[in-house]
């Protein structure tokens, strides 16, 4: 999963006087592309497609490898603007990657990226740390998913053949787990990617604060998704450690679940942590606090942001974008707040992509948003 690119380059000349010398190539940077493979991807005829892996950095700061997918529509420039577009949750094993499903012409948020490739914006689309890479994915740790979304546009700038430029007006778009990421994108970009000339972000239903949305879930239809979170805290963290905390069903369950699918998930609901725990991890001090590290609101994004959450929303409660935009507020963030009547959690994802990516157009084409903080 690590990258290791500092290779030592012996340049031999042939003249017998001439002195061997050793030249360090230099260390990869985070977004730069490792490997690219241009794709006919189903239903993208309007543009070319590839598939990439690029550099980026884990949650403890340590350089990874990341794949991704870059969408750049014919007659693309360097004024044409680029979205960096994090996807929601797809599971954890590397066949739930949204490259491999974009390549397949079955990747169910395709629909969504659609809308912003149609505008001819170039998308640029990660798979996150650990899904489609070597290494487990470890999901909803923010800084990971921030970094990664970040890095995958660095890569679409740096991509060769694309016609992008480096200064042109980026968005960060996602919604659910891509709303998370985003978001963390939102607050790591002043200092992480301060080269990237953001315009504005776009964040849906994002769990802003993990400890609200495990104890909404707990015994409920999705509490898959709080056990998916559970074990992507486990292995970003070493300290976390959750093996001595399991039973035998949660032993299991966790060895299970390390390659499951987002649909997969559906087979713990009815279930809670209790079931598959000894002790109530969450309050043991080590997992208090990386849980609350994961919440979003600890800095102000310096782009107008898009925050939006359906009241109906039954995975993701509500009060926490209530809470986030409050924060994002309270900081001189330039934040407008949709609180809207779309219904479930999925449904809303659908029902307001249109207006969020007309939103996002809008602030790529230089025109201010009206914000109501």
């Amino acid at each position: 999963m690590f990258v290791r690119r500092a290779l030592a380059v012996a340049l031999l000349a042939g003249a017998a006087l001439t002195v061997p010398t050793a030249v360090a190539a230099p260390a990869a940077a985070p977004g730069d592309v490792i490997t690219s493979r241009q794709i006919s991807a189903p239903g993208f005829f309007y543009a070319r497609t590839w598939t990439i892996t690029y550099t980026s950095t884990s949650a403890t700061g340590t350089p990874i490898t990341v794949s991704g997918t870059v969408i750049v529509p014919f007659g693309a420039n360097a004024n044409t603007p680029v979205v960096g577009y994090a996807p929601g949750t797809h599971g954890l094993g590397d066949q739930c990657a949204p490259s491999r499903h974009l390549e397949a012409g079955d990747e169910t948020e395709g629909l969504l990226i659609h809308q912003y490739a149609t505008r001819g914006f170039a998308v640029a689309i990660t798979d996150y740390e650990g899904i489609g890479t070597p290494g487990e994915h470890t999901y909803i740790a923010g800084r990971a998913e921030g970094n990664a979304t970040l890095d995958a546009v660095r890569a679409a700038l740096r991509l060769p053949g694309t016609g992008l430029s480096a200064g042109t007006k980026v968005a960060i778009v996602g919604y659910s787990q891509g709303g998370h990421a985003s978001g963390w994108a939102a607050q790591l970009a002043p200092t992480y990617a301060p080269e990237l000339n953001i315009a504005a972000y776009a964040v849906g239903a994002p769990p802003a604060n993990l400890r609200t949305v495990a104890d909404h879930n707990d015994g409920g239809d999705n509490v898959g998704l709080v056990m998916a979170a559970g074990f992507g805290l486990d292995v970003t963290y070493p300290e976390l450690d959750l093996a001595p905390y399991l039973n035998d069903e949660g032993r299991a369950a966790f060895a299970d679940i390390r390659d499951d699918c987002t649909d997969e998930l559906s087979k713990y609901a009815g279930h809670s942590m209790a079931d598959y725990t000894t002790e109530d991890v969450l309050n043991r001090p080590e997992w208090t606090a990386r849980v609350e590290e994961q919440n979003l609101g600890g800095a102000t994004p310096r782009a107008p942001v898009l925050l939006y959450h359906s009241n109906g929303d039954e995975i993701l409660p509500v009060q926490v974008s209530v809470d986030l935009r409050a924060d994002w507020c309270a900081g001189g963030g330039d934040v407008t707040f949709w609180r809207t009547d779309t219904g479930a959690h999925f449904t809303t994802a659908a029902l307001m992509s249109p207006a969020v990516t007309g939103w996002v157009a809008d602030r790529l084409a230089g025109r201010a948003p009206s914000g109501n903080c």
